[in-house]
């Protein structure tokens, strides 16, 4: 993937990993877009990003998705990057469930159905495009779940399996597909922003951009911190890592 000379599309580009990216992308040069459904928290990232542009978007409304991917083609005829970042997390006790799932099902909606959703409304404007990407933004949590938060996790593995048939059915087009697998964030996503055990957001945005100089890019994005969730399963360390995780 070229770093410069991009217009990036970047959903949950407000606040968080989103934000951090928006912002590095945005200072090598690149036409960042940001989305998201705050529009304080848009307008305060453009407000210190000179050039940045935002639009609102209803991540999880299907209808909202379909005119907010016609109005991002319209007015940035250029876009050929798409960084499906949007999420949330909720804790979820399974067994005091709401009758009507309302938490499992806004987290599916927001954090697969979303990239979905609009990959499939983007993806005809993507390949008429030179140079294209995709990237997907995943967790650790994919490869081995917190307890605590298992509609989350389900939804980051379903993201990754979907990344890679993705992958495999772009192989031989224009479209780069990219899986950014970050590990513990100090963000305001759950109770991250002031835990100590969490990496600064900083240095995870810096060893990310880090690894996407490589060339070429590689398949995955996985800084020093995620590895040992991302492989415990290939190091045989999945059992003890999951227990002392959710003890």
């Amino acid at each position: 993937m070229n770093l410069t000379g991009n217009t990036i599309l970047i959903t949950g580009g407000g606040s968080g990993i989103g934000r951090g990216l928006a912002e590095s992308f945005h200072a090598l040069g690149n036409q960042v877009i940001i989305s998201g459904r705050r529009r304080r928290a848009l307008d305060e990232t453009t407000a210190a990003n000179h050039g940045m542009k935002s639009l609102t978007v209803e991540i999880d409304d299907p209808g909202s998705l379909r005119a907010f991917a016609a109005r991002a083609i319209a007015e940035f005829p250029l876009l050929n990057v798409l960084i499906n970042n949007a999420g949330i997390m909720r804790r979820e006790s399974l067994l005091a469930q709401q009758p009507d799932l309302a938490d499992a099902e806004a987290i599916v909606a927001t954090n697969l159905l979303g990239p979905i959703r609009l990959t499939a409304a983007l993806l005809p404007h993507l390949q008429t495009q030179p140079h294209a990407a995709i990237i997907n933004v995943s967790s650790g949590l994919a490869f081995l779940p917190r307890a605590q938060t298992p509609t989350y996790c389900a939804t980051k593995a379903a993201l990754h399996s979907y990344t890679l048939s993705l992958r495999a059915q772009l192989c031989s087009s224009n479209i780069e597909v990219i899986e950014l697998i970050p590990p513990y964030v100090a963000t305001h996503l759950m109770d991250g922003f002031n835990n100590p055990r969490a990496m600064p957001l900083e240095k995870f945005i810096a060893e990310a951009m880090e690894i996407f100089k490589t060339h070429p890019t590689p398949p995955e994005i996985c800084v020093e911190n995620v590895k040992a969730l991302r492989f415990a399963a290939e190091t045989g360390n999945f059992d003890t890592i999951f227990s002392r995780m959710n003890s």
